[in-house]
This record gives C-alpha cells, structure tokens and sequence, in this order.
C-alpha cells in the first residue's frame, strides 16, 4: 500500500511511521528539510517540500506521482485551517485514493452535554480558536470531497503521549522537563481547580494501531472516528504518577501543588489558559470508541500511562539536552503561585 504523510514526524506520528513500515506500507514523508529528515523511519523515504507554498507542494507531489504512481492514503497530521484542506483536495484529487484529516477531540462539545464523547457529539468550543479551526477543517473537506470526489477519513486523537512528551496540567509545550525539575527542586506545581477533572491518556504506540487500520479500509471512507485509549484518570492521579517516576513521593507532591480555579489561571494569563485549560482540560474527556473498534478489532489499550511515564522519564534522562527548562514558563507559575497564596492569605487575615 502506498501512503504519503504530510508532516509525520511528530510525537503522535513517531509511532504510527514505523508500525506501517513493519506492516509493508511503500511510506513516504513530506517534510520541510533535511533537519526532520533524521526522524524518517527506516525503510521510509522522504520529499522536501514547504506545504505553505502551494505551488511548491504541489509540484513535488505531482513530480513523486510521475515516478512511483498514485496513493492509496494520504494522512495530512499538520492542516489547522479550512484553507489547508482545500489547498490539499485541490492536489490529491484524482490521485489518492483516501485522504486522512487528523483533526482533534478538542473539536467536540465543551463543556460536553454527557459524559461520555462519541462521534455523535456536535463539534463546539467556544474556547478555543485552535479547535474551531478543526472543525471548519473538517466542514471544509466535506464540502470539497463532494465537489471533487476526494474520499476521505477524519481522524480526531485526544491527548496523545511519547516519550518526548510528560503530561502535566499546565506545562511548557516547548520543554516538557521544566514541569519535572520545578517538582525535583520543590517549587509550586499548578492545578486547575480541584484536579479531579477525568482525562484519557493515550500511548502514540496505542493510537498506531488504530489509525494504521483506517488506511486502506473501505469501510472508514467518509466516516470520522475517535481514536484514544480507555486509560482514564484524574490529573491529580496523572501527577501522582509523573511525580512517582521522577522519584518524589505524593507527600511532597501534595505540598508543592497550588490548586487555582479554572477561571482565575484564565484570568492571570487568557491566551495560555483559556483554551488548554478552558477549552480542554478542565473537562471531563472520556470517549466512546466503540466505531472504531468495530471496523479496526486489534485495537487495544496495551500501554497503561502509569507504566508508560517511566519510559518518558527515562528518555529525558537519557541526555542532557532533552532537559532544557522554558524559565518564561516557570517564572509565570512562580508569579501565579505567589499572588493567588497571597490573595488567600489576605482573605482571612
């Protein structure tokens, strides 16, 4: 099978890239330079190309089809906007013969109405712009499939982890270990409300399976599906076990963890809190992914986050330079933490 992915060396993607490669997949990336050609899994092969420029996407695209034929899948893992997409049905029309939107779970209802999301829940976040522009990406691709017989697949993974990745509550995107040296050191770790909001977490080697068994099948065509694990809990319970992996008992954890309400983080920094937290956190996020495994039978939940953290820890150990510390980030939680203490304080001085 023929499969082109459109970023693919990602987070999510380092998983499913190689996974497809051992399940015979002829694989190609497109990426943006010779710097994330080191992330190509072996036995994959590589285009060099800005999708942002459309001609230049366009004309590398139409010069790999020339040479080694059509896809049978494309997995677009970097479309944000409505405008991507019809830039994308514009080119594979005609020569893919399933295009795959990775889109996101934050794109559903929030706060959602049930607490449990399925493919039946409306797309709306009122609190997030990044989510919006999910959804009208989705609506877009529908209307372009229509028009241009484009078959296509929507994809839409909630918090997906590896091993670059330690999934606290408010963290640096950038430097993921600033979370755990703060910990280490004993410095104030934040939390949105009371930390018992549910949340699925799930292993990038978990979501693979899933969405390696969307390509190619007939029966994910203009269908969309959520694809998460079932490994639900609550943040306190996730902090509990990053806390756990990096060696610090839930004593001190306890000690050093600030419990801010959602609407006062959004209040001391909107454009940092209001989605992430707002828009996605502080809500209950439990799936139904009874579509998916029904069209997709080997998918499983086979790596539980409170083991899995222990491999994320141990590759930041691995070498120094994956242990940067974003000092904006953790200036603000200091600045944070000190000003709502001080604010209790004052109320019952």
């Amino acid at each position: 099978m023929r499969t082109l992915f459109i970023g693919g060396t990602g987070l999510i993607s380092s998983a499913v890239s190689p996974l497809l490669v051992e399940r015979g997949h002829d694989l190609t990336l497109v990426t943006r330079g010779s710097s994330l050609k080191a992330s190509v899994p072996q036995g994959a092969r590589a285009l060099t190309a800005d999708v942002h420029h459309a001609a230049e996407f366009a004309a590398v695209i139409a010069a790999d089809v020339a040479a080694h034929g059509a896809y049978d899948a494309v997995v677009q893992w970097i479309a944000f906007s409505p405008d991507e997409v019809a830039r994308d049905a514009e080119i594979f029309a005609g020569i893919a013969g399933q295009y795959v939107l990775i889109s996101s779970a934050s794109a559903y209802q929030t706060p959602p109405r049930h607490y449990v999301t399925s493919e039946r829940t409306p797309l709306d976040n009122p609190f997030w712009e990044y989510s919006r522009n999910k959804a009208s990406a989705e609506a877009r691709l529908r209307e372009e499939s229509a028009a241009r017989g484009l078959q296509f697949t929507i994809v839409r993974p909630s918090h997906t982890y590896g091993y670059s990745d330690l999934p606290a509550a408010i963290t640096s995107w950038t430097h993921p270990w600033t979370w755990a040296q703060r910990l280490i050191d004993g410095g104030p770790v934040l939390m949105h409300g009371d930390g018992t909001s549910l949340w699925t977490l799930t292993d990038h080697r978990d979501f693979a399976v899933g969405l390696a068994g969307l390509l190619g099948n007939p029966g994910a065509l203009g269908e969309d599906f959520t694809v998460t694990s079932d490994d639900v809990l609550a943040w306190n319970q996730i902090h509990e076990h990053l806390a756990a992996a990096l060696g610090v008992d839930a004593g001190r954890l306890a000690e050093q963890t600030v419990h801010i309400p959602t609407e006062l983080l959004v209040r001391f920094d909107r454009e940092a809190f209001e989605g992430p937290l707002q828009g996605d956190k502080a809500n209950a996020a439990i799936f139904d992914t009874s579509k998916l495994r029904a069209l997709v039978p080997d998918v499983a939940t086979r790596h539980r986050f409170e083991d899995a953290i222990h491999e994320s820890v141990a590759w930041f150990r691995a070498d120094d330079s994956r242990r940067g510390i974003d000092a904006a980030a953790a200036a603000q939680w200091d600045d944070i933490a000190h000003r709502y203490r001080r604010g209790v304080e004052s109320m019952f001085a």
